[in-house]
């Protein structure tokens, strides 16, 4: 039989697994009788666990939030998981945090096992940002209004600037937010314009308190990431463009990157790659990834672009050959 302060260890580990236990279940699984279980449970209250417990045949135990947060218990793998997740937070895009995070890892790495605190010290020496590629900041208190709007179904009024630096005022159902590289967005249904909107949260001044609750609609995408990602990544483009390539859908889309268009299958061994840019000349280089021939079907005003690409690429090849 467990000593007592193991037991309870134990009692707190099993209650921490999100279900609801019988006094039986309890008891056989620590080996002691129903009696000792709530005994266990009485210790636990008394250390500020809020463990609810249901009378009758199928009542149980289970754990609760508290006015209070007491300590936590975490295997291996979860507290390695937190622990890269406070060093990533440390230094990451959303801001007001920082401090926080470094004196909360500060508490975890103190009580880490030597082994745990290898890996996550290893995993932080061995891993390197890339230059550049900071991303705006985002306040800690506007993510958690969104995201409590998006939770309780209640609309949200916000000034906001747009791509272009116009200043409005937006009326939304807020529905989910969406982390994408150094970047949160916003998927709301827009009440005055009557479409789904996507925002960037860093440019989002919540007016408080929030709206009126409203009933859910259905998303406009079961994948809500590929949704926001793939319209996201074509917001800026001033040239849009539908390309017909003498390629497979599966090849096509395993040579140009995610954010860089979407790939459809004609047959097996056509497809159509639709992509854009803001930089007509930088689009005729993307083109030249597709590795295979391919037609432009909606803007010729690339023709120009791709003779000059080719003219070029031709003369370096001269050059070099004549070397």
């Amino acid at each position: 039989m467990l000593e007592t302060s193991a037991r309870l260890l134990r009692l707190l580990s099993l209650l921490q697994t999100h279900r609801d236990w019988t006094g039986t279940e309890l008891a056989d699984r620590l080996d002691v009788t129903p009696r000792t279980v709530r005994n266990d449970v009485e210790r636990l209250r008394t250390l500020g666990y809020p463990v609810h417990a249901t009378r009758g045949a199928a009542g149980g135990y289970r754990l609760g939030a508290g006015a209070s947060l007491p300590p936590l218990l975490l295997d291996d793998e979860e507290a390695v998981a937190v622990a890269v997740g406070l060093r990533t937070a440390a230094g990451g895009t959303v801001s007001g945090i920082e401090e926080t995070s470094l004196r909360a890892l500060a508490k975890l790495e103190q009580v880490l096992p030597t082994r745990l605190r290898r890996r996550v010290n290893a995993l932080h020496a061995y891993t390197v940002p890339v230059p550049g590629q900071e991303g705006p900041r985002v306040d800690t208190e506007v993510l958690t209004t969104i995201a409590a709007a998006c939770r309780d179904h209640e609309r949200l009024r916000f000034g906001y600037q747009d791509y272009a630096g116009n200043e409005t005022v937006r009326n939304v159902e807020p529905y989910r937010m969406v982390n994408w590289g150094r970047r949160w967005y916003l998927l709301a249904w827009d009440v005055e314009r009557d479409d789904w909107r996507i925002f960037r949260v860093d440019r989002v001044v919540p007016r408080t308190p929030t709206g009126a609750r409203f009933t859910p609609r259905d998303l406009p995408s079961e994948d809500v990431a590929d949704y926001v990602s793939k319209r996201v990544s074509a917001a800026p483009w001033q040239t849009k463009v539908r390309v017909v390539v003498q390629a497979s859908a599966e090849d096509i889309a395993a040579r140009v990157p995610w954010f860089a268009g979407s790939v459809e299958p004609l047959d097996a061994e056509t497809c159509v790659f639709t992509t854009g840019s803001s930089d007509p000349a930088s689009l005729v280089a993307w083109l030249g990834l597709l590795g295979a021939d391919f037609t432009i079907e909606n803007a010729p005003e690339l023709a120009e672009h791709m003779r000059t690409l080719g003219e070029r690429m031709l003369r370096a090849a001269q050059a070099t050959e004549g070397r």
